[in-house]
């Protein structure tokens, strides 16, 4: 066994010992099959929102590299691979805007000249990381009058008549990055289409986004564009009825890799391997999450969500994950409608201080040792902790276990070289790397 990662926190409440010490009379066996063998990793990371960049130019440069690396570093940080950008405004952008003029239907005069702050930290990311961080993109409003409700907020819907200029709208956007080096690797029709919201929002039903996609692929097909294309980015409670309607639409399903998700309401983790079991030629991904009204500063409870909901996604047939914003600040924004949120990582502005919160550490106990391309192997047990298994493509296996008992457990794993022996404290995760 090469090493058991263990949290920075709290050493007595996340350490993991091995054989030679005593060990508690609960048990748990753990039985692991290398042989049998579900979805590959495609990474793991955050949205890089214009308040993330902006926070980000708030403090000196020295606490900026700090921030950055603590993120994207492979050693030193959490190993981020991926992340996601709003495609223009979002409610943690500075104000709403529009990458064009107010009604520039020609789309002459499209520019991201605003989003370079955010340019600038995917660049900054991928040089520390030693790869190119891939993007995901995703839109929270089509322009105000390309919808029947005149306006960039509280939902309203994309007129069909505007449906191919929206779609030549991602094409710009898509383009645009890629002179900026910047690789998006998929896109996702429209953040939270069920959501009206006081902020930027937009409606789309089933089969508002089949119509929507099949412009949409047709486009990209036109113009030589390889991106994924995922539907839904929403809760799971609604991904596979939303799924199973969109892809009833045959053309539309020829143009969809997967099924994006969030982990907002429920907690229905079933419905993530329903979605896959209906579909297992589609791709799942997990686009935003995080701990809502504000920052949560060293809440455990938050750090459990966090493994819990990775986890238990994981276990399910989720390929990749995606936090929500990179960087807050001491308030949890800045966000212009007032729709505060805490972090991983929080930026007390004043002090120029980085501070990693407990979600932090969780995070970390699976992007920094679940590798790329890493692949889920058969994991049962016969108590009902938290536990997922994969295989790395250095051979190695990533194990972790999550414990939200009161009482510590000794727990047993089976199936590989050798049994192992570990201690699963009360309100633990560990992770083993054998």
């Amino acid at each position: 066994m090469k090493h058991i990662r263990t949290s920075k926190l709290d050493n007595e409440r996340f350490n993991s010992i091995h054989t030679e010490e005593v060990l508690p009379k609960l048990k748990m066996t753990l039985n692991v099959d290398p042989s049998k063998t579900m979805q590959s990793i495609i990474g793991f990371g955050g949205a890089f929102t214009e308040a993330s960049a902006y926070n980000l130019l708030r403090i000196n440069k020295e606490q900026r590299l700090n921030a950055i690396k603590a993120y994207f570093d492979p050693v030193d940080g959490l190993g981020y691979t991926i992340g996601r950008v709003a495609i223009h405004g979002c409610d943690f952008s500075l104000d709403s805007f529009l990458y064009i003029d107010d009604h520039d239907d020609s789309l002459n005069s499209f520019s991201i000249k605003r989003d370079q702050p955010i340019i600038d930290l995917i660049n900054d990311a991928s040089k520390i990381s030693g790869q190119k961080v891939e993007i995901l993109a995703s839109p929270w409003t089509p322009p105000f009058w390309m919808k029947d409700n005149n306006s960039p907020i509280r939902g309203g819907k994309l007129l069909p008549k505007y449906d191919q200029i929206w779609a030549n709208y991602f094409v710009k956007f898509i383009k645009a990055y890629e002179e900026k080096g910047i690789d998006i690797f998929s896109v996702t029709v429209q953040n939270e289409p069920m959501a009206v919201q006081r902020w930027d929002s937009c409606i789309y039903e089933a089969h508002d986004e089949a119509r929507f996609v099949k412009v949409l692929g047709k486009t990209f097909e036109e113009n030589n564009l390889k991106q994924h294309i995922y539907i839904w980015d929403h809760n799971r409670d609604q991904m596979l009825e939303r799924t199973k309607a969109v892809l009833s639409d045959k053309e539309a399903n020829k143009y969809v890799y997967g099924t994006a998700f969030h982990w907002y309401d429920q907690e229905e983790f079933e419905e993530v391997k329903k979605t896959h079991d209906a579909y297992p030629d589609k791709h799942l991904i997990f686009t935003e999450g995080c701990q809502e009204n504000g920052p949560h500063y060293g809440e455990y409870q938050v750090g459990e969500r966090y493994g819990r909901n990775i986890l238990n996604d994981l276990r399910n047939f989720n390929e990749g994950y995606i936090d929500w914003n990179l960087f807050l600040d001491d308030v949890g924004g800045p966000n212009h409608v007032n729709n505060l949120c805490s972090a991983p990582i929080h930026i007390k502005v004043f002090h120029e201080e980085v501070y990693r919160n407990v979600s932090y550490y969780y995070i970390g106990h699976f992007s920094k040792y679940i590798m790329k391309n890493a692949v889920q192997i058969e994991s049962k047990a016969d108590q009902d902790l938290y536990y997922v298994a994969f295989k790395n493509p250095d051979g190695s296996y990533a194990i972790i276990v999550q414990n939200e008992k009161d009482e510590d457990y000794t727990v047993e794993i089976k199936g590989l070289d050798e049994p192992i022996n570990i201690l699963s404290k009360a309100h633990s995760i560990s992770t083993l790397i054998i």
